[in-house]
């Protein structure tokens, strides 16, 4: 009961975080667009964001190894409120290096807040049980995905109720209220490993890097186009309004969620056996279908908006899929003492995929035309990616299946 009432306070602590993050990052992208931005100057302030989300998930790993992960949440929620409290206190003043530092504040926050959160699934679910260990993988990732969502809404409804400055002082007070709750009822050590070395930041599971590489070219495959140039094509070639384009992609985000938390559901099938690796590359390269279809119907001269609106949720299903497998895959492949360092280094590789993702997403899009063309051609790159990541996954499934016969299966 104890490991229950445990895994509940975390994820609590990781919700109310998530709701925050998506909310402070509609909050910012409208603020600065009302106060006269571009929307590539907008775009680049997220960069830090990113950036900084590679960075943590390198070291994270090791420090909530060392130092237990309820430090990791500790510090991660902490800095979401730093973040917060500062946007508040500068709002009639803000300037480019003062949201570029509260966004890698965020960023930080962010993986710190991810990596602890989803390490500590492996201390609650029993040894063995892979099952009930993708199920409340798939749970948390699913909601967290979906409150993001609703964060977005939220977002919005407080900008326009109580102000940027209102909005960013009630989430800093909130995020204070789940500190205390969590700094309260949460075991000290939790997660520690009894040797860490920094040697061990590269992990030398061949699984382990083989579905990291795969997990970077999957992420870079969605915002190459969805970051930037869907909502950007979005406003200024179908004249959707801003709150229009922060209703869509909420409610993807949200669609998206629940989908990935009914994943174990539907993906295990009737012999409801747990996924591996080399499942992955069905999955995987299932993307290619909507991504082909879309780009066969937009050369066509069919509607974008109906194409485009359509092709994403289905995507977004499928995309659902594979978020579920590779997250209860990288659980999986880890012990007890290695798990923080295992999800630290995966995450890492999920932010350099998004990093990559956005970047190209403004330079391909700017550099074929913007418009139709610039989209389309973000479309190849993500179709691109899509296959890199599905190759990877051949390797992925051979070192699976070696890593079973050395350990005589599992």
């Amino acid at each position: 009961m104890r490991n229950v009432r445990d895994y509940a306070v975390v994820s609590g602590a990781y919700w109310a975080f998530t709701l925050t993050d998506g909310a402070l990052r509609m909050l910012v992208l409208l603020h600065l667009h009302r106060l006269g931005y571009s929307p590539m100057q907008v775009a680049s302030m997220f960069l830090f964001y990113e950036f900084f989300g590679v960075v943590t998930n390198f070291v994270g790993g090791w420090l909530g190894a060392r130092f237990g992960l309820k430090s990791t949440l500790f510090a991660g929620l902490s800095l979401q409120v730093v973040a917060c409290a500062l946007l508040a206190w500068r709002s009639e003043h803000l300037s480019i290096p003062l949201v570029m530092a509260t966004q890698a504040l965020a960023g930080v926050a962010k993986d710190l807040t991810k990596m602890s959160s989803k390490s500590f699934i492996k201390q609650v679910v029993p040894e063995g049980d892979a099952r009930g260990l993708m199920k409340w993988v798939a749970v948390l990732t699913g909601s967290k995905n979906a409150l993001k969502g609703v964060g977005f809404f939220m977002g919005g409804a407080l900008l326009a109720s109580v102000g940027f400055r209102g909005a960013c002082s009630g989430m800093a007070i909130g995020l204070v209220l789940a500190v205390v709750v969590a700094t309260l009822m949460l075991p000290r050590a939790v997660g520690k490993a009894k040797e860490v070395s920094l040697k061990r930041l590269v992990t030398k599971d061949a699984r382990v890097n083989w579905l990291s590489a795969a997990r970077l070219f999957l992420f870079g495959s969605r915002d190459v186009w969805f970051v930037l140039a869907l909502p950007i094509y979005f406003v200024a070639e179908l004249g959707w309004t801003h709150p229009q384009v922060g209703g869509f992609m909420a409610t993807w985000v949200i669609f998206y969620g629940v989908v990935q938390a009914l994943a174990p559901a539907w993906i295990t099938g009737r012999r409801r056996e747990t996924p591996t690796g080399r499942r992955l590359i069905g999955w995987t390269g299932g993307l290619i279908v909507p991504l082909g279809i879309m780009l066969v119907l937009l050369n066509a001269g069919c509607a974008p908006e109906v194409v485009l609106t359509i092709g994403l949720f289905v995507y977004g299903a499928i995309f659902a899929a594979n978020s579920a497998v590779h997250s209860f895959l990288i659980v999986k492949y880890s012990d007890r003492d290695d798990v923080a360092l295992n999800v630290g280094f995966y995450y890492m590789a999920n932010a350099a995929g998004r990093l990559l993702g956005t970047v190209l997403s403004g330079a391909v899009f700017q550099a074929a035309g913007l418009g139709m063309d610039g989209l389309r051609a973000c479309l190849v790159a993500s179709f691109v990616m899509v296959l890199v990541s599905a190759v990877l996954c051949e390797p992925l499934g051979r070192a699976e299946e070696a890593r079973n016969v050395t350990a005589g299966g599992e």
